[in-house]
């Protein structure tokens, strides 16, 4: 059974502007398939609890992936949804951020978002705007009123193994990876018109881990693919599943080029 879903308007983007990529053509992508729990089988305030220690959260169903890092802007009109946002503005200003859809339910990991900005309106209505904080995995249900709170367990990634382990080969995925993420925007550019214009530093100064996070969550038009992105706990298999996807997506984007080169429109 899915969680239900609130009444709210999340942006479209994760203001990562021109740098968010959209995947729609179904054979640029892997769509696998993860654990899943439904509201039944799921029985989730201080998130200074050790990591392998459960703690209540505050749970907000989206249909949405939130990543680490990522910027979500939201407004909120449910009755629910507005007291837990009353709730959360006399605490710790944290929730947990849930993927969920009318097929696959809810997802068992999630991200925290943390309101960095908020605006409450005359009819008490909230405009939020969002951070994703940690990851976590929901281990139960602790009330479904007035909103969901759940049992939560926090998730980090562990030292990558799939390429040695090596520091530097991580790196240099990552390195990869930002490469394959400036000929697929350059490209895209091309497509719609925009010029093929220098792409800047993807990186900013970031070390793999939270790159693979930005990097996933640049993925917009594909939530089940970002979701199991958020769920992988090792970066290195975390950015070789980007840089397929990447690669795959830069292959379609050289088709439908040379397709346009050849019956350009008049």
């Amino acid at each position: 059974m899915a969680f239900p879903m609130p009444q709210l308007v999340p942006c479209a983007s994760l203001s990562l502007n021109h740098h968010s990529l959209s995947f729609c053509c179904n054979n640029t992508l892997t769509l696998p398939s993860w654990r899943r729990r439904s509201l039944d089988s799921l029985r989730c305030s201080a998130l200074e609890k050790p990591h392998d220690e459960a703690l209540e959260l505050p749970l907000f169903p989206l249909p949405l992936v939130l990543f680490p890092g990522a910027i979500l802007p939201l407004q909120i009109f449910e009755f629910r949804y507005r007291i837990m946002m009353h709730t959360l503005l006399h605490t710790d200003l944290r929730f947990g951020v849930v993927y969920n859809d009318a097929v696959s339910g809810a997802a068992e990991v999630g991200c925290v978002g943390e309101v960095v900005k908020h605006e409450r309106l005359v009819d008490d209505r909230f405009f939020l705007v969002c951070k994703g904080q940690e990851r976590f995995r929901v281990s139960g249900v602790v009330r479904t009123k007035p909103y969901l709170v759940g049992r939560v367990t926090w998730l980090e990634d562990r030292p990558s193994r799939n390429v040695g382990g090596d520091a530097d080969d991580v790196e240099g995925l990552a390195r990869e990876v930002e490469g394959y993420m400036k000929d697929v925007i350059r490209l895209s550019n091309r497509l719609g018109g925009k010029g093929e214009n220098e792409i800047g530093d993807l990186r900013r100064n970031l070390f793999p881990t939270p790159f693979s996070f930005f990097v996933g969550s640049t993925f917009e038009g594909a939530p089940r693919e970002q979701q199991a992105l958020l769920e992988l706990e090792d970066t290195a298999t975390r950015l070789k599943r980007e840089k397929d996807t990447l690669k795959n997506t830069l292959n379609y984007l050289t088709a439908a080029s040379a397709v346009k080169d050849a019956f350009p429109s008049s």
